[in-house]
């Protein structure tokens, strides 16, 4: 039975992209966001495959419970543990999921490499960090923060697990000497398979003594996803910026009020005709009244004298026959 889904990661995801758009940030900063954005994105993708094949398995099942995303603060430690099942006989599954699409690799001295763009790169060991939140999770658990169910009056110790799981595409390369915990990096899709025989080889006759009821396995699940405690980030602080963008500054644009200049101001000489072809030219510089071509300067005073020649254009002689208007 699913109890927690995923918490939505997409305000940080906008946060982080308006962090990048702001004009205080260097182009070196603008680089460790982005990063940082495709690192978000990554995990979401990486932590949504191993979800599918949990869910897949024990969503339905009431013997089961699955919380995805949790984070929990004991002690002054913390844990963001990406998956937990827990079955009826309090055996509980911490996984921790990793994306590495290209691959992950152990060298003889446990330490880790993941792959990009073919070329190696190291990167802290996902078993060890998985240790680290069993420990807090064990913490969590004594200290009454949440407080494993009873049986017949006796506090029951949930057994914890540690698993790491990668993309079902990825491969693994493994060192030839034993490393401890090298068995506990498994793909997604090998999780049931694992887990069904862990289960086939335990033949402890007490086991059955340890077996709780649906209802209880769901109260003690329910009270853990309450113990959740959300991370927050202080984004701009992080990556060295103020907590606000700085205001834009305003520059203002001086705009000239368009004026009418007098008839006596205007330019009737020197403005240079608009281009046209020669029949439409002539055309427009003909007299109305006995076609002779006038000046463009002569017809450009007609047409700025438009209540005396009505936008028609008169020669200098025929302008003398039309009277000026009252």
């Amino acid at each position: 039975m699913l109890i927690k889904a995923t918490d939505d990661k997409t305000k940080d995801i906008d946060a982080l992209k308006l962090l990048s758009a702001r004009p205080d940030a260097s182009a070196d900063t603008r680089k460790k966001v982005e990063q940082e954005i495709r690192n978000i994105q990554s995990g979401i993708k990486g932590e949504a495959e191993a979800a599918y094949e949990i869910e897949f398995h024990y969503g339905a099942s009431k013997n089961w419970m699955a919380l995805h995303d949790l984070r929990l603060e004991c002690e002054g430690r913390v844990a963001q543990i990406d998956h937990l099942l827990i079955n009826r006989f309090l055996e509980i599954y911490v996984c921790e999921s990793k994306r590495f699409a290209e691959g992950i690799a152990v060298n003889e001295q446990g330490e880790f490499a993941a792959f990009y763009g073919g070329k190696a790169y190291g990167v802290p060991s996902p078993v060890e960090q998985n240790k680290r939140h069993m420990a807090v999770l064990a913490s969590v658990f004594k200290s009454g923060q949440v407080a494993p169910p009873k049986r017949f009056g006796i506090t029951l110790s949930p057994t914890l697990n540690g698993l790491v799981l990668v993309s079902k595409n990825a491969r693994i390369g493994r060192p030839k000497t034993k490393i401890e915990g090298i068995d506990s990096i498994i793909k997604n899709d090998q999780l049931k398979t694992r887990i069904d025989k862990e289960y086939d080889s335990n033949n402890n006759p007490l086991l059955a003594v340890r077996l709780i009821g649906q209802d209880t396995l769901e109260d003690f699940a329910r009270r853990l996803a309450a113990a959740h405690k959300p991370a927050s980030f202080d984004w701009p602080a992080r990556f060295g910026l103020s907590a606000t963008a700085p205001e834009p500054i305003k520059t203002r644009v001086r705009v000239e009020p368009a004026t009418e200049k007098p008839l006596n101001q205007l330019d009737l000489g020197n403005t240079p005709a608009p281009a046209q072809d020669a029949s439409e030219k002539k055309s427009k510089l003909a007299c109305a009244t006995c076609g002779t071509i006038v000046a463009y300067n002569i017809a450009k005073f007609c047409w700025f004298n438009k209540p005396r020649f009505a936008g028609n254009v008169y020669c200098m002689e025929c302008q003398k026959a039309i009277p000026k208007p009252a």
